[in-house]
Order: C-alpha cells, then sequence, then structure tokens
C-alpha cells in the first residue's frame, strides 16, 4: 500500500511538471482564438521562447529574468503573427504555419553563432534553473514531497488560469476580446477598437507561449535542443478546442495530456513496452480528443476572418 502511494505521488508530480508548458500555451491561443485570430504558430513560438530562456539563464544565472525573456520574445513573434494578420488581413493559417518555420530557424541560426556552431544550447546547472517552492521541506522520497515539491512556475500557471479567467468574464476588456472575436462589425459601431483589442490578445498569446517554451528548458529538460518542443504547442491548441475555448476547460484538457505524456515517462523507465509505442501516447490521445469533441466546441463566429475597417 505505502509503495503505491508513493508511485501515486510520483504520477502526480510528473503530471504537475509536465503540464505547466501545455497550458501557457493554451491560455495564449485561448486569447488569440476569442479575439477572432487563429494562432497556430504556437509551437514555433515556444520553440524561440525555450532557446531565450535557456540563452539568458546560461549567460546570465538568472532564471526568473530567462524566464521573462522567453515571454517577451515570444510577444514579438505574437506581435509579426498580428501585424500579418489583423493589419493587413492576411490568411491566418498560412501566416501561423510561416511562424511555425520562422522561429525555430531563427532560433537555431542564433544558438549556433552563440555555442560555435552547435544547435544545442550547455546544460543548465541547478542554479540557474527556476526554483521549486517546497524544496527541503518535506522527508525525500515522502508522497508529499513527491506531489509539493515541484517548480514555482508549476503553481504560476495554475495561478495564471484564474487570473486569465477573470479578466474574461469580470472584466470590460473580457467582455469586448469576447464580443470583437463573435461580431467584430457590431463592436465596431459600438465605438469598440477592434484592432486594438486583436492586437493585445495576439500579442498575449504570443508571451504565454513563449513562457510555456522557457518553462521547458528552465524546469524540465535544461538545454535547448531543436527538437525540445516536439509538438507540444499543437497539443495545446488540441487543449483550447477540447476545453471549449475557455481557460479553465483548456487547464482540464491540458491536465489529460499532461497526465499522458507523465505516464509516457514513467512507462519509458521500463523495458517491457516498447519506447516507440510509449512515445505515442500523448499523440494518440490528442486526435482521439479531436475526433471526440472538435465538432461539439463552438468556435468563436469571427474566429479565422480578417476584419477590415468600415469605411
Amino acid at each position: 500500500m505505502e509503495e503505491l502511494i508513493k508511485n501515486l505521488g510520483l504520477i502526480i508530480n510528473a503530471t504537475l511538471i509536465a503540464t505547466p508548458p501545455l497550458l501557457y500555451a493554451a491560455l495564449g491561443s485561448t486569447f488569440s482564438e476569442r479575439s477572432g485570430v487563429i494562432n497556430i504558430g504556437i509551437e514555433g513560438i515556444m520553440t524561440i521562447g525555450a532557446f531565450v530562456g535557456a540563452a539568458v539563464a546560461h549567460f546570465t544565472g538568472n532564471a526568473w529574468l530567462a524566464f521573462l525573456c522567453g515571454g517577451l520574445v515570444g510577444a514579438l513573434f505574437g506581435l509579426i503573427h498580428a501585424i500579418a494578420c489583423v493589419s493587413f488581413g492576411a490568411d491566418q493559417t498560412i501566416s501561423g504555419t510561416a511562424i511555425n518555420f520562422l522561429a525555430p530557424g531563427v532560433a537555431i541560426f542564433v544558438c549556433k553563432a552563440l555555442f560555435e556552431q552547435s544547435s544545442n544550447t550547455p546544460p543548465l546547472d541547478t542554479a540557474q534553473k527556476l526554483p521549486k517552492l517546497f524544496n527541503g521541506i518535506f522527508e525525500v522520497g515522502s508522497f508529499w514531497n513527491n506531489v509539493l515539491n515541484t517548480y514555482v512556475a508549476t503553481y504560476l500557471a495554475f495561478v495564471a488560469v484564474a487570473v486569465v479567467w477573470f479578466i474574461f468574464y469580470k472584466t470590460r476588456f473580457g467582455m469586448r476580446l469576447r464580443a470583437v472575436g463573435e461580431h467584430p462589425k457590431a463592436c465596431e459601431t459600438q465605438g469598440i477598437n477592434v484592432f486594438r483589442i486583436r492586437y493585445i490578445a495576439v500579442i498575449a498569446s504570443g508571451f504565454f507561449a513563449g513562457l510555456g517554451g522557457a518553462y521547458v528548458t528552465l524546469c524540465t529538460v535544461s538545454q535547448f535542443r531543436p527538437e525540445v518542443i516536439v509538438g507540444q504547442g499543437f497539443i495545446a491548441i488540441a487543449a483550447v478546442i477540447f476545453g471549449k475555448f475557455t481557460p479553465h476547460g483548456a487547464m482540464g484538457a491540458c491536465l489529460l495530456f499532461g497526465l499522458c505524456n507523465s505516464l509516457k515517462v514513467l512507462l519509458g523507465s521500463g523495458n517491457v513496452i516498447s519506447p516507440n509505442l510509449i512515445s505515442m501516447i500523448p499523440y494518440v490521445v490528442t486526435i482521439i480528443t479531436l475526433v471526440l469533441f472538435v465538432g461539439k466546441s463552438r468556435v468563436p463566429a469571427a474566429s479565422g476572418k480578417p476584419y477590415l475597417k468600415q469605411k
């Protein structure tokens, strides 16, 4: 029984560690989608955020500064997406796809320039990574240590869900954001600046996606590699659809996908099941989820439709 409880604690801990990158990115995607702008460039933005986080931590030794810089570079690429889609009315899917090529390309190019033609950053030591909240408080190996002793940024991800929920449903800006994603023309007739709302939402989506990428290199992987994100951005988008474009719904979906990722890691530590089959778990669950729920989620009415100001 004691061993069972210990293993349960390990599963919960692994889930809590695997969930935040998806959750940060999903919150960002929720901002963009609810404003009526599709941002499938989340994957690429997470990649550039992961690189900047690792690079800044390596050169400065300040993990929190690195975490913030990861978010800021994500916001920059969100701005690029906003300029293309909001100001120039570009096809949002094509723009997002371009960012998925551009951002990782920039990350690898700069990485090779900074680290002697290597596409990987040097591994970060413990002092260069984000801290754990309850480190040293509970007995090592105990249930509570396994469950609660996780990164501060993990808890911040769940706090961010509450903050975003409050913004969406309890503030004037949130009401306008949701309205712009449904009926931008009607909003404009009421004096709401549709372009400004969409710019803020898409930039916010980039910022959160950048935080998600930085979390990966500053907490779990400790090093940037070109394949470090491996589809997590697309899984985050699937979580938003599964969660019906709400922050709390996206959180539930991310916990499910985080559980799948944790099972992948824990099952991969043995030799019973093929590693190739184990690595498929998160993606198989994502496909099944999309098949079952994509038709049941109501997409914002103006999602994906370029909006031009009325003259």
